[in-house]
Formats: C-alpha cells, structure tokens, sequence
C-alpha cells in the first residue's frame, strides 16, 4: 500500500524508498562527505564577507589572495563604528531584493493557508500488531472547486479502506469536518472528497500545466503532522515516469520533481507556483531513511482536473483509448532500422482490431511523435497523455513510417469499451 509512511522504489534507484519512515542505514562515507561540503562552504562565505566589501575596499585583517589568505599587521583586529555603520548600510540595500521575495512568500502564505486541509483517516489494519486492528492514517489536502462543488483534492492512499464516518479533515481555523462523498482513482493515487461547511476557502488551480524545469514552487501541508508547514524549492524536472507506486496500481504517471521538502504527512497537499496557483498535488518522496532527500514528486494539475471533474460528475474516470500496444524498450537500433537518428517517439508493435487505431490505419512500426499537438517522448508519456483525453474527442497525431512524417487524424474511444 502506498502511504505517506511506506511505499516501494523507484525503478532507476532500486534502493530508494518511497516515503517509508522506518529509517535504513546511510553508506558509509555520506556524512562524512556532507560534512566537507557544508566546511567549504563556510570558509568561502568567510572569505567573502571578511575580506573586502564591492568597492574592493579592505574590511578586515585576513585578505582573501586567491591561494592562501594573508594577515594585513597596518589594520585593527575588528572593524571600526565607521565601517560597520557602512556595512550594515550596504546590507540593507542588498536585502530590498530578498525582502520583496519574503512578501511575495508571505501573501502567498495568506492566501494559500485557509484552503490547505490536514486529514486523519483511521482504517482497518491490512496486518494488525500488537492487538491493534486500526491503522490511524494522516495525509494533506486542498479545498478547491471541481463541477460547482467544493471538494478537498488528495491522495488516494491518504484515506483508501476509511469509512466516511472515519475521515476527519481539519481547517486552517481548527474546525473539523467529515466529508459528504468520496471518490478515488487508483491508476493516478487521487481522491475527491466532497464537503460542506460556511466560509470554505477554495484555492485557485492553475488553468494548464505550464511549469519549466528551474521555476520556483512552494509545497504546503503537514509533514509529521506539523500542519500548514511551507517548504520553498524549484522544479527539478518534469514527466517522471517510471516510479513504482503501490504496489504497481498507479499506472498513469507524469509526476513533477521538485526539491521542495516533502515529509510523511505532506502526501496529498498542494504545489504552488508563485502565483499562487496549485500545480500540483504532492504525493512521494524517493528515501533511503524515511525523511526528505532532495526528491519529492506531485501529480500535474492538468491530470488532477481531468481524473476529479470526471470523478464528481461521473463517479469513475473514462481514460482514453487508442488500441496499441507499444514498444516499451525502443533502442537506438530499432531507430535505426526505421531510418531514425535517434529513438524518439512510440513505436507500435501490435494494434487492437476494431479498434480507433485500427479504424485510422495506423501499423506496426509507426513511431507516435506528436499526440494533439504535443511531442511524444516515449511509451509512457503516450499512454499518458491518451489517459487524460476525453473519450470521442477527435485528435490529430504525427507517425514517422517510411522515413517520412505522416499527419493523422483519430477519434480516441473511451477504454471501458476494450477491457484488457
């Protein structure tokens, strides 16, 4: 079970845990490296703001030389009134910028804070210890409005197997609510819970996932159950993939890393740009010890309004489908062979009778570059974005066959109509 205090690896690092608390035994030689960093980088910061100001002036008796540092015996051991007078001056002036980006994080805070949730689920114990049949459950949300309802966005293994009547989702002014209705979606880890109560705060979701790699986001929630705790970081990368997530069941992947802190307990909170719009919902960290280490991961908004507008208004998720089955390990000598440079692109190996495929004449050995005008990167990120397609919508595709690109359009079929 996927949970904000257990789960598996991801494929790349097979030693790394999902969020798992129990802590595991770091290698040998980590905190001894860690430590060289953090020394480094306190002698450079000395050298810098002890051995002269912007100007070039001198300010103190150690002067930085490139090599070694030199004593300079003409000045006094400490600066004088003068001097520090001009360099608290000077520190005022550099920290204007800084301080615009400090109100900017605290609006943020402002309007951000009375629409994050925390949540306790209680739920029966899949492995029940010591006489406990009960597993207390603790997770993040975010209030929002999804079809004209107000709804809490989460994770599904925040509250997956909790009654409704054991759910308790705690306000930002500590009042507690318990949700209505809920829906959840196993193949993207979302829930939607369904609640009402005067002076509910809605956040505002972005209108289409237009993050790059190097913006900065803030993730809100309650690691360790500190609720309303903010964590300021970048985008580390987009469309990760390849994650192994409860135990297989979340198939449709195209997280956000970011490195922004996220802990046990920040599972189902949002992230923010700094607009203040919720990107994305976060969901696992990759850990050896069961604590943040650089790599937490959030579902994109544009998947978290498909999978829960379609949830409310329809209680299931209709996910796209084409009817190919692709090459999941497209090498550079596949590529070749079909006159690429490079493996770009889904190849097709087999395609489903009657099916949209099929309809549309699409083969084995087309290469899928562009799905509604998007480019494809590999497998996954086709079946990807088929999933969050409405079922008859009409898109266009681009194959490579014949060493050519080949433009076709295709109306995608809803997947409960070919069960696998």
């Amino acid at each position: 079970m996927l949970s904000p205090t257990s789960g598996p690896t991801s494929r790349p690092a097979p030693a790394l845990e999902i969020a798992r608390m129990s802590a595991a035994h770091r290698p040998h030689g980590r905190r001894r490296a860690s430590r060289a960093l953090v020394i480094a980088g306190a002698v450079a910061f000395g050298a810098s703001v002890w051995g002269a100001d912007d100007a070039g002036e001198r300010l103190a008796p150690i002067v930085a030389t490139g090599t070694t540092d030199r004593i300079d015996p003409m000045r006094p051991a400490r600066l004088d009134a003068a001097e520090r007078d001009r360099l608290y001056a000077q520190a005022a002036r550099d920290a204007e910028h800084l301080e615009q980006q400090s109100r900017q994080l605290r609006r943020l805070t402002q309007l951000l804070q009375p629409a994050v949730v925390h949540i306790d689920a209680s739920k029966p114990a899949l492995k029940p210890r010591y006489g406990r049949a009960i597993d207390d459950e603790s997770g993040s949300g975010v209030i929002a409005e999804i079809a004209g309802r107000t709804v809490v966005l989460t994770n599904r293994h925040v509250v997956n197997r909790a009654p409704l009547e054991s759910i308790r989702i705690r306000l930002d002014d500590r009042r507690e609510l318990q949700p209505r209705r809920l829906w959840s979606d196993a193949g993207t880890d979302l829930a939607v819970l369904e609640i009402d109560a005067p002076d509910l705060v809605p956040a505002r979701l972005a209108a289409a996932d237009t993050l790059e790699i190097g913006d900065t986001v803030l993730a809100i929630g309650s690691p360790f159950g500190l609720s309303h705790s903010i964590t300021l970081g970048i985008v580390s990368a987009k469309g990760r993939r390849d994650l192994e997530l409860g135990e297989g069941v979340v198939k449709f992947q195209d997280f956000i890393q970011s490195d922004a802190a996220i802990n046990p307990g920040n599972s189902g909170g949002p992230l923010v740009n700094m607009r203040g719009e919720v990107v994305g919902i976060n969901t696992c960290i990759a850990s050896n010890s069961g604590g943040f280490e650089g790599l937490g991961f959030a579902i994109p908004v544009g998947m978290v309004k498909f999978v829960a507008r379609q949830l409310v208004e329809n209680g299931s998720v209709a996910r796209g489908f084409l009817g190919v089955s692709l090459d999941k390990n497209f090498t550079q000598r596949e590529a070749h062979r079909l006159g690429m440079e490079r493996p770009v692109g889904a190849r097709v190996e087999t395609v489903t009778l009657t099916s949209p495929a099929d309809q549309a004449g699409i083969r084995p050995d087309d290469v899928v570059l562009e799905f509604d005008g998007r480019p494809v990167d590999d497998d996954d990120h086709l079946m990807s974005l088929v999933s969050t397609t409405p079922a008859d919508s009409d898109v266009e595709l681009v194959l490579f066959r014949d060493r050519t690109r080949v433009p076709l359009r295709i109306t995608v079929a809803s997947r409960t109509n070919f069960p696998q």
